[in-house]
Order: C-alpha cells, then sequence, then structure tokens
C-alpha cells in the first residue's frame, strides 16, 4: 500500500484550497453569524464541477475518484464545514443514488442539471419518528393511474431550503410499511412540495436546513427511483457514500482547528514565553495530528475499498464514526489551548467547536455506525 498522495491529489488538495481560501475564507464568520447561504460563492463553484464530483463525464458531471471526493469535501470544510456540507450532501446522498439507480431516462433528464448546480439536490429520510430507525418512515406514496400522491413531512433536510430537488422516502406498500419504502424524486416546483423555516442551529448555520412538507404532491411514474420497496436499500448505499463525504467533512474541521492552534500556541506569550513551548501544550498538539493522521487513513481505506468496487460498507462507518469522533475532539482541544479566546466568537475555534459536534449524528449517528460496524464484525468472524 502506497502512503503517499499522488500528483493528482496533491494538486486536487492544493487547488481546492487556494479557491476556498480566497472565496470562502473572508466570508466563513459572516456567514455563520448572519446564517447566510453563500449564493455568490456557489456561482463561482459550479463552472468548476463542484457539484458533479460523482456524475459520469457523459452526464456533465466530473466522475473524481474517492480520495479526490474525500480531498475536495474536507478541503472546502476546512474553510466553512457548513459549505462543505452541502456540497458533500448534494453530491452523495442528493445526486449518486440517481447514478447508481436511476433510469437512463433518469439519468439524462436529472444529472445534468444536478452536476452543473442550477439545481441542488437533498436525500429527505428523517422524519419526526423516523431518524436513525430509517424502517420507520410515516410519509406515504398512494399510486393513482400513473402518478403517486405523496403525502407527508421529513425535518432536518440539510439544503432544504435550497433544494432544487429531493430524493423522498416514502411508504408506497401501506400493508407492508416496515418493507415497502420506496424512493421518489421530487422537484422543487411540483405543486404541494413546500419548504418551512430555516432551522436555527447551533453550528453548520450558513447551511439552510429546514424541513419539507409534502400535501397532495402528486409526481410522475417516471420520477420513482428503482423499484418500489427498493427504499432500504438505496437508503443503504447512499449513506455509504454518504458517510465518506461527512467523514472528509469532520476531517476538515478537524485540519483547521489543529492549524488554528499550532498557530495561536506559537504566538500566545505566557510567562515571557510562547505556550507552545509548555509540554502541557505539545501534549495536545501532539495528540491532535495524531488522531488527525489515524483518521484520514481510516478514510483513504474506505475510498480506495469503493473505487476497486469492493465492500466498504464498514469502512466507510469506521471512518465516520472516527473522524467524526476526532473533529469533536480536536475541536475540544483548540478551545482548551486557546483558553478564553477560544469560547470568543472573535476565534475562528468557537466556530468549529460548535460544527464540529453535528457529525457525530447526521448520516447516521455514532451509536448506528457502531452497530453497522459490530454487524460486520460478528458476520465475519461467525
Amino acid at each position: 500500500m502506497d502512503f503517499n498522495p499522488c500528483m493528482k491529489h496533491k494538486l486536487v488538495r492544493k487547488t481546492v484550497r487556494k479557491f476556498a481560501e480566497a472565496e470562502l475564507g473572508p466570508i466563513a464568520y459572516d456567514i455563520d453569524c448572519e446564517a447566510r447561504f453563500p449564493w455568490e460563492v456557489i456561482e463561482k463553484m459550479r463552472p468548476l464541477n463542484f457539484f458533479g464530483l460523482q456524475v459520469p463525464r457523459k452526464y456533465g458531471g466530473a466522475e473524481v475518484d474517492s480520495i479526490s471526493y474525500a480531498i475536495i469535501i474536507e478541503e472546502i470544510s476546512r474553510v466553512s464545514a457548513a459549505v462543505g456540507l452541502c456540497v458533500t450532501v448534494h453530491n452523495s446522498v442528493g445526486t449518486y443514488p440517481i447514478v447508481l439507480f436511476g433510469t437512463e431516462e433518469q439519468k439524462e433528464r436529472l444529472l445534468p442539471p444536478l452536476a452543473s448546480g442550477e439545481r441542488i439536490g437533498a436525500f429527505c429520510l428523517t422524519e419526526a419518528n423516523a431518524g436513525s430507525d430509517a424502517g420507520g418512515v410515516e410519509t406515504s406514496a398512494v399510486k393513482d393511474d400513473d402518478r403517486y400522491v405523496i403525502n407527508g413531512t421529513k425535518i432536518f433536510v440539510t439544503n432544504g431550503g435550497v433544494c432544487g430537488s429531493a430524493l423522498i422516502f416514502a411508504i408506497t406498500d401501506p400493508e407492508n410499511p416496515r418493507r415497502a419504502a420506496s424512493v421518489l424524486i421530487v422537484e422543487k416546483d411540483t405543486p404541494g412540495f413546500s419548504v418551512g423555516e430555516i432551522e436555527d442551529l447551533c453550528g453548520m448555520r450558513a447551511n439552510p436546513v429546514s424541513s419539507l412538507f409534502l400535501e397532495d404532491c402528486r409526481v410522475s411514474e417516471s420520477n420513482l427511483l428503482g423499484r418500489p420497496g427498493d427504499g432500504l436499500k438505496i437508503g443503504l448505499a447512499a449513506l455509504d457514500t454518504g458517510r465518506i463525504g461527512i467523514a472528509a467533512q469532520a476531517l476538515g474541521i478537524a485540519q483547521a482547528a489543529f492549524e488554528a492552534s499550532v498557530k495561536y500556541s506559537k504566538e500566545r506569550q505566557q510567562f515571557k514565553k510562547p505556550i507552545s513551548s509548555f509540554q502541557t501544550i505539545q501534549n495536545y498538539l501532539a495528540d491532535m495530528a495524531t488522531e488527525i493522521d489515524a483518521a484520514r487513513l481510516l478514510l483513504y481505506r474506505a475510498c480506495a475499498l469503493k473505487d476497486d468496487k469492493k465492500p466498504f460498507s464498514a469502512e466507510a462507518a469506521m471512518a465516520k464514526l472516527y473522524c467524526s469522533k476526532v473533529a469533536s475532539s480536536v475541536s475540544n482541544m483548540a478551545v482548551q489551548i486557546h483558553g478564553g479566546y477560544g469560547y470568543s466568537k472573535e476565534y475562528d475555534v468557537e466556530r468549529y467547536f460548535r460544527d464540529a459536534k453535528v457529525t457525530e449524528i447526521y448520516e447516521g449517528t455514532s451509536e448506528v455506525q457502531r452497530m453497522v460496524i459490530s454487524r460486520a464484525v460478528l458476520t465475519q468472524l461467525t
């Protein structure tokens, strides 16, 4: 195994870092404070194919390998985790399921506007009584001739306030609701589809997370993704890929917190010397560097398995579990290193600290990741 990044990956990191620092760096603080989605930067990202990262070139996408994808998400999230969240959710769970399960007609119709960023995608599984329990979906989709009539409410939808299309998980067989969830592609201008108020969240404040309401929302049968009842299969495949993206996002937060801590520890003076000269601070930095490197290796292993078309569910869960844990622990240490300043919005580590926590919750809580991992372990050793 070669642990050295190839020239292509070095170039990807350098290019995306330069863009993120130039375009997102100056506004990252403001968009967090204002809870504002930065359309002006999104417009600049569109021609660079940030919204078609995993879409085949024939449909207008970039079709990058998974390690390149992880690097791109990490570098955007290193500057603005909320924008990194938009990009990864759009690419992984908002668009990639159409690549995997869509008909040729669906791909030709839906992928080009998604790949170009003309439409931003959303993934709508979570409801009041269905989150970790993916089989508890209560939204219904009743067949009426050649259309489905959808009724239900989705909550905590990432990109919800700006999405142009949404993958809606709904029950199509009320006689067997635990096994009959299906996925329907709903476009924003469809009558009966509406967006709720933007959530006032602790972190990721520049991403417009909202509820989505479907009231007698009628969509064509041609917008059914896969077959009726394929919801669980599609959801699990989407989340495997999505967890790679969230792991990369968490890694970006951790990297940013670490870099800020190194810089601050060299500048901050106590007892007439920089605090980086103190053993306690050095221990913090050593732990942070080690945890980040270990997280990155777990992430890249999952990416390599995916690109080799080998099973990677457990490895993606390990990467997501560990990277999100590292984001929280590293950002917590960063606040401690900064002392009182770390608790002030004047310093970015306060934002990293808030942003990190939710990486342990969405796209499957850490408890769910452990369930996925333990099942794989028990199966392998049986």
